[in-house]
């Protein structure tokens, strides 16, 4: 016998005689074709079958958008709280808007100095009494310096040292003796690195500060702290002399200190009789001689403040007239008294 023969009768296949027994005609629109006596053939598989198949790839590939859109938001939200900022408060060339310091090294002492440490001079003013040694910021690429007042006043002559190690001449433009303030202007220079200068109002008590500043005549010197107090009134001297007849506050002038007082008290010596009293920003950051008109930098690399006067207590081993160095006990101008000043001081005038 023949295993492939069909034993059964004809017309015993229900669906060979009645159309509507297809169970996928209507799902396909396929008639009964009465011309050819037949049916189409079915399809590979159910449809209803392939309808599950197509849902479960889409509806994978929906889970998976939503997964990574919720993990790439999430990854971006953890590197920006990582890095402290977000694409707003980053401008081109990777740093941050306003400021000098790189964004991988912003809030750092090594940032800091890198990036403002070529703005910062050493200014050397040579009188009839001698020679002292401070500190200056540029504030322009053609070589104005801001420094103090007691730094320049009564200089016949002033050098000025980049921290590259090359040498200008300055000029005296303007000074304020009331403000402890002067403004110098380099002969020939163009395209110095220059100095932004903050917002000394938004300063507050215990953020880290870095002071550059040449102290003892080592250019560039870079030491570091905090705002230790706010508005402290400081008095200093409006000229260069002191009641000893010596010069002021410049290293090796006179008794080698910055003479100041505070509180009632006057510390590093007389400072005489003419004096001028201002608000200043207090900060543990080391202050010695030579760092006077150097900078007060926040962690954004902004100049909050001029170095202006710092305790030195006498050393007891060195002698009663030798300063013991810096204890933590300096005073800065703040940066918004020497803005309200620039015009002033450009147009060769004091108050």
């Amino acid at each position: 016998m023949d295993m492939t023969e069909n034993l059964r009768p004809s017309g015993a296949h229900s669906t060979d005689q009645d159309p509507t027994s297809y169970p996928y005609a209507s799902s396909y629109g396929t008639a009964y074709n009465s011309a050819t006596g037949g049916y189409p053939p079915p399809p590979a598989y159910a449809p209803t079958t392939g309808r599950r198949k197509a849902k479960r790839p889409v509806a994978l590939l929906a889970a998976v958008a939503i997964a990574a859109g919720v993990i790439g938001g999430g990854t971006a939200t953890l590197v920006g709280q990582l890095n402290g900022q977000n694409s707003a408060t980053t401008g081109s060339g990777g740093t941050v808007n306003g400021t000098t310091v790189s964004q991988s090294s912003k809030g750092t002492v090594a940032g800091v100095a890198e990036a403002v440490s070529p703005a910062i001079v050493e200014i050397g003013a040579a009188s009839s009494a001698g020679k002292s040694t401070g500190s200056g910021v540029v504030i322009t690429e053609d070589g104005e310096i801001v420094t103090n007042n007691h730094v320049i006043s009564g200089a016949q002559q002033i050098q000025v040292t980049l921290s590259t190690g090359r040498t200008y001449t300055a000029d005296v433009v303007g000074t304020d003796p009331d403000k402890d303030l002067a403004l110098i202007k380099l002969r020939g220079a163009s395209g110095l690195k220059t100095a932004t200068l903050g917002d000394s109002s938004k300063v507050k008590v215990g953020e880290e500060v870095v002071a550059i500043g040449s102290p003892e005549g080592l250019t560039g010197t870079v030491t570091s702290g905090i705002v230790s107090a706010l508005d402290r009134d400081v008095t200093v001297a409006k000229d260069d002399s002191d009641s000893s007849g010596g010069s002021g506050q410049g290293q090796g002038r006179g008794t080698d200190r910055w003479p100041f007082e505070f509180g009632g008290q006057q510390f590093n010596g007389d400072t005489g009789e003419e004096t001028t009293t201002y608000k200043a920003l207090q900060t543990d950051a080391s202050l010695n001689p030579g760092n006077s008109g150097g900078a007060l930098i926040n962690m954004n690399g902004e100049i909050i403040g001029i170095n202006s006067a710092m305790y030195s207590p006498s050393s007891s081993a060195a002698g009663s007239g030798s300063p013991a160095g810096s204890v933590g006990l300096g005073f800065a101008i703040p940066v918004n008294t020497l803005k309200a000043d620039l015009d002033t001081l450009r147009a060769g005038n004091g108050s």
